[in-house]
């Protein structure tokens, strides 16, 4: 079982930064594959990003290339979310998810909601123009 807790959300102009972090209990942290999803009104919920339980492999959507970073820190048992140069359409809640699937499977599907079997309960980020 694991728990998730987003923070770092707010109101950011244009072309700024903010990290979120997720906070995990749970013994099975350090064991999951994690990502970042958000949704935007109106939108399903979509990829951001994803790592592997030991930050070797990291997977980013397109629009978020070059200007997000995923990292974790098992030891504290928290995942990260750098988030530099914010666009207006970067405006969502963001969710972060752990998944129990073997690395294979997950590799594969990292994209995928239906995947991760635990969520939290998002925080809000606000990118205006």
């Amino acid at each position: 079982q694991v728990q998730l807790v987003e923070s770092g959300g707010g109101l950011v102009q244009a072309g700024g930064s903010l990290r979120l972090s997720c906070a995990a209990s749970g013994r099975s942290f350090s064991d999951a594959k994690m990502g970042w999803f958000r949704q935007a009104p109106g939108k399903e919920r979509e990829f951001v990003t994803a790592i592997d339980w030991r930050g070797g492999t990291t997977y980013y959507a397109d629009s978020v290339k070059g200007r997000f970073t995923i990292s974790r820190d098992n030891a504290k048992n928290t995942l990260y979310l750098q988030m530099n140069s914010l666009k207006p359409e970067d405006t969502a809640v963001y969710y972060c998810a752990a998944a129990r699937e073997n690395f294979s499977y997950w590799s594969r599907n990292y994209y995928a909601t239906n995947i991760y079997d635990y969520w939290g309960q998002g925080t809000q980020v606000t990118v205006s123009s």
